[in-house]
């Protein structure tokens, strides 16, 4: 499920969820499995990082991964990504790329959190799996 709740940004919706739609079958910890993307206002944004994560700053993206023991178990749901609509333009912007490649990479990122991966403690795995899916999917 893909929710545009923010009003500042437009962007092709429609390519987006095809996009997203498609990219658990990309991921081997993925295959078979669904999961939830919002967009949010970078004001939203700051808020949720703050909240979750104890930083008082906006960011382009956050994983929320389903923690199946806490609920009835539904391993095929990985959880939930929220999106800066904002930041995803400006990064956009920054790195000549559409808004929706950018938003696209962004997913991307995302779920790879939500499988597990971390580029902050992982020693640049997340980072290689990444940019190797980045050339597969010709994001």
């Amino acid at each position: 499920m893909i929710l545009d709740l923010q009003r500042k940004v437009k962007f092709d919706l429609a390519t987006v969820r095809a996009f997203a739609e498609a990219l658990p079958e990309n991921i081997d910890e993925a295959k078979a499995s669904v999961f939830g993307v919002a967009f949010v206002s970078d004001r939203r944004m700051k808020e949720l990082n703050s909240t979750f994560r104890g930083k008082d700053s906006t960011t382009d993206v956050l994983s929320f991964p389903n923690k199946p023991e806490a609920f009835e178990p539904d391993t095929k749901n990985l959880g939930d990504i929220v999106i800066s609509a904002e930041q995803a333009a400006k990064q956009a912007a920054e790195n000549g790329l559409s808004l929706e490649t950018e938003i696209k990479q962004l997913i991307l990122h995302g779920v790879l959190h939500l499988c597990g991966y971390d580029h902050e403690t992982d020693n640049g795995e997340m980072n290689a799996l990444e940019l190797e899916l980045r050339d597969k999917l010709r994001i």
